[in-house]
Order: C-alpha cells, then sequence, then structure tokens
C-alpha cells in the first residue's frame, strides 16, 4: 500500500476527533481523554503551536488511515532536543504493513538531531514490536503527573 504523511489541516479536524475517540478509549492508552482535550490538541497541531505538530497518514487515495501527534521539549538528560511522539494511531485494517515504523522514522529523518521518547502500554505488544525494530529501547522510569 501506498501512503503519504503530511502535516495536519483544520480539515481533517472532524476525522482525526473520530479516530481520537477509538484511540483514547482502546486500551493503548491509560486515559479516555475528553471531548475538550480532543479539540484542544487538534486546534494545537493545526495552528502554530511551537509545542505540538500533527501529522495526517493518507492512502494514495488521500483517504485518511491514521494520525500522529509529535510534542517538542529538550532533554537534559540527552542535552537535545526531544520529539515525544504523544499519539501514534492506525485504522486496524491499515496495520501491520510498515506504515507505523515509517512514521517513526519520518519523524527521526526531520529531527536527526533530537532524541525520540514514546510511552506504550506493557499489553501493546504489537506496538512495542513496532517500537523495538525502529530502535527504541525501554527506559527503567516511573513516571509521574501532577
Amino acid at each position: 500500500m501506498n501512503y503519504t504523511i503530511r502535516p495536519m489541516t483544520r480539515e481533517d479536524a472532524s476525522q482525526v476527533i473520530d479516530m481520537m475517540r477509538v484511540f483514547y478509549a482502546s486500551p493503548a492508552v491509560l486515559s479516555n481523554g475528553s471531548e475538550e482535550i480532543f479539540i484542544n490538541d487538534v486546534e494545537n497541531c493545526v495552528n502554530d503551536s511551537p509545542y505540538l505538530e500533527g501529522y495526517i497518514i493518507a492512502t494514495e487515495q488521500k483517504e485518511i488511515c491514521g494520525y500522529g501527534m509529535v510534542a517538542k521539549s529538550f532533554s537534559t538528560e540527552f542535552g537535545k532536543p526531544c520529539m515525544w511522539i504523544e499519539d501514534l494511531y492506525l485504522k486496524e485494517d491499515v496495520r501491520g504493513q510498515g506504515i507505523g515504523s515509517s512514521f517513526l522514522n519520518y519523524i527521526a529523518e526531520k529531527y536527526p538531531e533530537a532524541i525520540l521518547r514514546l510511552e506504550v502500554e506493557e499489553e501493546n505488544q504489537r506496538a512495542i514490536h513496532t517500537y523495538r525494530k525502529c530502535g527504541f529501547e525501554v527506559l527503567p522510569y516511573m513516571e509521574m503527573k501532577r
């Protein structure tokens, strides 16, 4: 299957929010999110936010089959920019075709000086396999939030 990765636009919002509802209701994500969060996330992806970028993954026929969101930060631990893969969602019918790996490689090529980080649920073995194949390693951290 041929597909493209392109920046998210305002016209993509409703389809992305539909995919976010599915993604955030799945076991791949700890929180369920909310409509307010989904709308805010997409808005930040399509405006001039210096913190968040949104991407659309589409088929050759321009049908949206997934999306990704990347948050920008700096890692003092690694001494370089850090790109957090916040969301990477593919519709069920296109999984297992190397598209997720291609997205991760796309971000790595776009930001060659940055460290890439992401979170994954231990139960999501399919995603873990993809991430390991792309060179990701497990970090022995406990993450905390307030």
